[in-house]
């Protein structure tokens, strides 16, 4: 199953880096099913059940990974271009 990542939720609504994110908000394009998931929920599921989690923008899509922060916590990022990106702090948050 492939999900497009259409908002972000963070404590407090300040720019933080990608490890502050909490939630994420998603759409199915497939079947229209939207919800929502936790961090840790949608890094074991892009991690460990082959899910397949994008972002959309101007440029196309790109595909989320994930991360590691040096403190050791595991995050969503966008890689594109051979670089982490930050296509998933630029969504709107809820």
């Amino acid at each position: 199953m492939a999900v497009r990542i259409i908002e972000i939720r963070k404590p407090g609504g300040a720019q933080n880096i990608h490890e502050a994110i909490s939630d994420y908000k998603w759409v199915n394009e497939d079947d229209g099913k939207v919800g929502v998931s936790d961090r840790p929920t949608m890094v074991d599921w892009v991690e460990n059940k082959s899910g397949y989690a994008y972002v959309k923008d101007a440029s196309g899509t790109v595909r989320c990974y994930v991360n590691v922060s040096p403190a050791g916590t595991k995050f969503l990022q966008t890689y594109a271009d051979k670089r982490w990106t930050d296509n998933l702090l630029s969504l709107k948050e809820f």
